[in-house]
């Protein structure tokens, strides 16, 4: 880091590039996922793309690379299990030699988007805190742990809005969507998770941010869109590229005294 107070010494377009830098992603062919590695890609960083098998993150990576000229790598992991987690950390490393950056983007909670709390099973709940919170806590074990023996990485973890506030019920009526108690408990496992080890490995180089996106559009319901759009400030729903932007600047240089923070790209939606 340069000690100067002198800012023309500095090139604040520089700070952004990503150019050389290896960043794993995981859940890289969701929705915001998918937003994720392309940003990345286009900034210069060469994205190890991890999913499940169905996800085919191998094609979805392939694709990635062709239309950006940067080397990536597509992996299937299975976040929940330490081997496979293991397994995702020494392939990087073999393909790449380095890691420096990891970005925790999957996430499960779709089997129980309809499931009322008093009927929500222990094998339910498990399973979202098992793949959402305990994913995230190996992923940050295995891939951090690394980062911090070579002092220096940066790891953005992705909570939710339902971990900052409680769902708004009103915004599921009329609708066959809701937020399953799980899904808010294990998101607030990850904020605190996140919180404790910005400070855990501050000092070793690593900085561990969040990102909050709200309200991403994914062909939601004509009455849900109507109804979130009520209860936003903006007055409507997110898309996936708008949340990409704020990775950039997490993961590179430009945020190099930037850890414990979570950034809201949520609409303004806990502002009022």
């Amino acid at each position: 880091m340069i000690r100067t107070t002198d800012a023309t010494q500095i090139n604040f377009r520089e700070k952004f590039d990503l150019k050389g830098k290896v960043i794993v992603i995981s859940g890289a062919c969701g929705l915001i996922g998918r937003a994720f590695c392309e940003a990345v890609a286009q900034f210069g960083g060469h994205v190890v793309a991890a999913d499940i098998a169905l996800a085919k993150p191998a094609v979805f990576a392939e694709d990635l690379e062709k239309r950006n000229g940067v080397k990536c790598l597509g992996l299937e992991v299975e976040v929940e299990n330490k081997d496979s987690v293991l397994k995702l950390k020494e392939a990087a490393l073999a393909e790449f030699g380095r890691i420096d950056g990891l970005v925790t983007g999957h996430q499960n909670k779709t089997h129980l988007i309809f499931e009322p709390f008093e009927n929500v099973s222990e094998e339910n709940w498990d399973k979202v805190v098992e793949v959402n919170l305990k994913g995230t806590f190996l992923l940050c074990q295995v891939i951090g742990s690394y980062m911090a023996e070579q002092r220096s990485g940066s790891i953005v973890n992705i909570p939710s809005t339902y971990s900052v506030v409680a769902p708004n019920q009103n915004l599921y009526k009329g609708t066959k969507m809701g937020c399953p108690a799980a899904y808010s408990a294990s998101k607030g496992g990850i904020d605190a998770l996140s919180q404790y080890l910005s400070s855990y490995w501050a000092a070793k180089g690593v900085r561990v941010n969040m990102i909050t996106p709200h309200g991403v559009w994914n062909n939601h319901e004509e009455q849900f869109e109507k109804n979130f759009s009520n209860f936003s400030p903006m007055e409507r729903m997110s898309y996936n590229h708008e949340v990409a932007p704020a990775l950039i600047y997490l993961l590179s240089d430009a945020s190099s005294y930037v850890t414990g923070n979570n950034m809201l790209v949520e609409g303004g939606w806990t502002a009022w």
